[in-house]
């Protein structure tokens, strides 16, 4: 607990240093880095043994504020997030120095103080034992991520993701606000500890179960509740896209377990609508990445994918706790937990190697880029590795994790029978039509972006980024091959938090179990490293010897093939959505014909909609915009009416203590 409180101090510093250091954005970059690597080593320093199945510790100081308790705790559910966070803070720190060191003359002490502070909340938020603590740590965590996605505000854009970040974020912080109060009026207290008499509390569990669903799962990016996530990563800086998706998004996660650990044991409807919550968000998620031109975006709504298959885990291991099926909620809960850090790797990876394209090529839009694996060979391919991963292909990490939720599902389909097997194998069949679209969506993604011709004079003149940026991604990316290679020494530190979450119904040792199906998934990755590694050794023997020549691929017998006769981003994808999609998922398509005797240009273009934020959140923002408008009268903006509405209020509280106070 001592290294993980220093961990605390070291990133506050580091971000005080960094706000004093005024416009000196070299040394702001350079202290407010040191502060949040050396917070992230602390940090994993101390989180470790518990991992490894630790006793809890814990350290309660004392609390001038009423109702709450600066009280922090580890144990293994809550170090496993923690690691995940400060794993990420480490790269992610290292690649800010070199990603905002070209940012203009902007100072950088206010974006490193508050790349600090959301690193600190977080992991208050994860540590938190207090219910009022945690609260407080969750409204630091929007705020400084608020400040961080709006940090070019010079754009319409970004002010407009900034503001439905903000919007949404609070929409959700208020169901938290409510679950939090029912909790302590159950358990008589906010600490977490007293939680427990909820076990026998007359208060609703399904109540308590759609609070944290909703507040959570908007944090979460669940569908309909995803609709800021798509708007507020393309508009930070890529290394806080890369911590919001990896690690952020994790505390709708960590909160609905955590949760859940507090109800009486859940029954199997709230698995299957946890698993269905999870099946939707991956289905809608990875279509919406499908249609995206740009390239952050489409890495967003993969984000809503992946978590959508980590709610698929946990249904599937509530779910099989509730019938008696211990091994298919080993295999959910650890698949689940697995699929966490797996996501966390690749997506750091995908998210910082985007940017590096984007930096270079000065634009996200896909269809100006194209030639970058020429120009960035090293970052191209550390890119292709996190998309590789995101696609869940062996050998890498992604395959892993989701390969222990198939296999929970496919033994909960073989244990069962009539209903629940037919909706364990429908469920087999739909992850496995994610899979084959997320497949599409990022061979369509590094291959538009990375191969063919440049499709503009920035993609022509690319370079590689420095080392400052490439040496982060090449450690993530051993991070994904390590984590589908050796998948059994990450089973081994996530078990202890499997069973925590699962309950006191599964032990550890239960869990361990899951830690032997990893010895065919090594086999098979070491096979298939091994394949690629003879493949490679062989072409480049052939092209030192001479025995390949170059040639045009698909030059369709044209002499010099240009970037126009290329598949674009939305026609590689375009066929698959008009023919498997909904048409309220599919892409507009814009058309512009040549008209007139003489015509000149037309022009056909496609625009993905979000149907949750065109049909729903958008009409429902503008309806409580003229609502709350109309309230405009009551600020007059004069002094005397503003003391007036002052006095009414104290003296409205006053009263109402004072017969508060009477009793009855």
């Amino acid at each position: 607990m001592s290294l993980f409180v220093g961990a605390l101090l070291a990133l506050l510093a580091g971000g005080l240093a960094a706000l004093a250091s005024g416009r000196r954005k070299r040394l702001a970059l350079l202290v407010g880095a040191a502060g949040a690597a050396g917070g992230g080593v602390l940090g994993l320093a101390g989180v470790l043994p518990f991992l490894r199945g630790a006793p809890p510790a814990e350290i309660a100081l004392a609390w001038s504020a009423p109702l709450g308790a600066l009280h922090l705790r580890l144990d293994p559910l809550s170090a496993f997030f923690e690691a995940t966070l400060f794993a990420l803070t480490i790269p992610a720190a290292v690649y800010g120095v070199g990603y905002m060191g070209h940012s203009g003359k902007r100072s950088l002490g206010p974006f490193a103080f508050f790349f600090n502070l959301l690193v600190a909340s977080m992991a208050l938020v994860f540590a938190a034992a207090d219910g009022v603590l945690f609260l407080v740590a969750w409204e630091v965590m929007t705020i400084a991520s608020f400040a961080l996605v709006t940090f070019d505000d010079g754009k319409a854009e970004v002010r407009s993701a900034g503001y439905t970040f903000l919007v949404a974020s609070h929409l959700g912080t208020a169901f938290l606000f409510a679950l939090f109060v029912l909790l302590a009026r159950g358990a008589g207290d906010f600490d977490f500890g007293h939680f427990e008499a909820l076990r026998s509390s007359a208060t609703p569990p399904l109540l308590l179960f759609g609070l944290a669903l909703v507040g959570f799962g908007t944090k979460g990016g669940l569908v309909p509740l995803h609709v800021w996530l798509p708007e507020a990563h393309p508009a930070a800086p890529s290394h806080v896209s890369a911590l919001l998706s990896a690690v952020m998004i994790k505390t709708g996660v960590y909160g609905l377990l955590r949760v859940l650990s507090f109800l009486p044991a859940a029954g199997a409807g709230h698995g299957l609508a946890l698993a269905g919550a999870g099946l939707t968000s991956a289905l809608v998620g990875i279509t919406l990445a499908l249609g995206q031109g740009d390239l952050k975006r489409a890495l967003a709504y993969s984000s809503v994918e992946n978590v959508g298959i980590v709610l698929i885990g946990i249904g599937l291991g509530v779910a099989g706790n509730a019938i008696g099926l211990p091994q298919v909620a080993v295999l959910g809960f650890a698949g689940a937990l697995f699929h966490v850090w797996s996501h966390a790797l690749m997506k750091g990876l995908a998210f910082m190697g985007g940017g590096a394209l984007v930096h270079a090529t000065g634009t996200r839009n896909l269809e100006e880029m194209g030639g970058l694996l020429a120009r960035l060979p090293a970052t191209g391919s550390l890119f292709l590795v996190g998309t590789a991963a995101l696609s869940a292909l062996p050998p890498l990490s992604g395959f892993a994790s989701e390969w222990l939720i198939y296999l929970g599902l496919l033994r909960g389909a073989a244990a069962t029978s009539g209903a629940p097997s037919l909706l364990a194998l429908l469920a087999v069949a739909a992850l496995a039509l994610v899979g084959t679209l997320a497949a599409v969506a990022f061979t369509r993604l590094s291959g538009v972006a990375l191969l063919g011709a440049p499709r503009s004079t920035a993609a022509v003149s690319a370079r590689e980024p420095s080392p400052l940026v490439s040496v982060p991604l090449a450690a993530l990316a051993l991070g994904c091959v390590g984590l589908g290679v050796f998948p059994a020494t990450a089973l081994r530190l996530l078990a202890p938090a499997a069973a925590q979450a699962a309950g006191s119904g599964l032990g550890a040792a239960a869990v361990d179990a899951g830690a032997e199906l990893a010895g065919p998934l090594r086999g098979m990755a070491l096979a298939l490293l091994g394949i690629a590694a003879a493949a490679a050794f062989s072409a480049r023997r052939a092209r030192a010897s001479g025995e390949v020549r170059q040639s045009e691929t698909w030059g369709c017998g044209f002499a010099r093939p240009t970037s126009r006769m290329e598949y674009t981003a939305s026609s590689y994808s375009q066929s698959l959505l008009s023919s498997l999609v909904p048409r309220f998922l599919q892409p507009q398509v814009r058309v512009e014909p040549p008209r007139g005797l003489f015509p000149g240009q037309g022009s056909l273009r496609t625009e993905s909609v979000d149907p949750a934020r065109a049909a729903l959140f958008d009409p429902l923002f503008r309806e409580l915009g003229d609502r709350m408008s109309r309230l405009r009268r009551f600020q007059a903006g004069r002094l005397n009416l503003q003391l007036f509405y002052t006095l009414v209020t104290l003296v409205a509280l006053g009263l109402a203590l004072a017969l508060r106070g009477r009793g009855p």
